[in-house]
């Protein structure tokens, strides 16, 4: 939006800078920047402005970041329907209370644990505040896949308090949230309730035998699967991540 002020709207300014990018490719005439225009602004092309979808996945893309309006506010309506307890709302939950948090994965780790067992630490923003999440390994075969793979989530889970200060959600199962809210649009609150209901099944986990093992020269045991890296990782050119992930297994 900083340079709204050289155009006639959002959409006219993309598709003019395209157009520069097109024309000054592999020019000198700018030291490699593109000009400013003099201070004018650009002709304007009749184009519609972007509605406030089209600008939040403008600025996705561009800055890797939502900067008009947060990511979830699309979703509020959707998410109370649910009961869904916001990272605000969590802050008064009681240790052991099984809740519903949601938001986008702001980051994922799995860190080294010297039993060999493999965790999952994903941090979601829900537009509140930050929600904290850990997948111990007996729920990584219903979750793991669907944590590594997208990017807004819908998480089930235990509230776990460790001091007055320490508070994380235990996960036991997750969803694609975008997924569920097409769902509600095309077969209403009734058809999530259905999903929700259904036996997580490992969606999308890697194929083999379920003997599998990793076992170290020290006597340690992995998680079968932990020599695996999420999809797109071997690629030439990595795709371009939002925010940070660390490496780790899909499985």
């Amino acid at each position: 939006g900083a340079l709204d002020a050289f155009g006639a709207n959002r959409r006219d300014l993309l598709l003019h800078l395209t157009e520069l990018h097109r024309v000054q490719r592999g020019a000198a005439s700018y030291g490699g920047q593109l000009p400013l225009a003099q201070g004018r602004k650009t002709a304007s092309v009749g184009l519609p402005d972007l509605d406030e979808s089209e600008r939040l996945s403008a600025e996705l893309g561009v800055l890797g970041m939502d900067a008009s309006r947060h990511l979830m506010a699309d979703h509020h309506a959707f998410l109370q329907e649910l009961g869904v307890v916001s990272a605000r709302r969590l802050r008064e939950a009681p240790h052991g209370r099984t809740v519903l948090v949601a938001g986008a994965k702001a980051a994922t780790q799995t860190p080294p644990v010297r039993s060999g067992k493999r965790v999952i630490f994903t941090t979601l923003d829900d537009g509140t505040g930050l929600v904290d999440l850990a997948f111990f390994d007996d729920s990584h075969e219903a979750c793991a896949h669907t944590v590594f793979h997208s990017w807004l989530l819908l998480v089930r889970g235990v509230v776990q308090r460790r001091g007055p200060r320490s508070l994380s959600v235990v996960g036991a199962a997750a969803w694609n949230l975008a997924e569920l809210a097409e769902l509600r649009a095309t077969g209403g609150l009734e058809a999530v309730a259905a999903r929700l209901a259904e036996p997580l099944a490992p969606a999308g986990a890697p194929a083999g035998d379920p003997g599998r093992r990793i076992r170290m020269s020290t006597g340690y045991e992995l998680n079968p699967w932990a020599d695996l890296r999420p999809a797109g990782e071997q690629t030439v050119k990595p795709p371009r991540k939002l925010w940070h992930q660390s490496q780790g297994s899909a499985g």
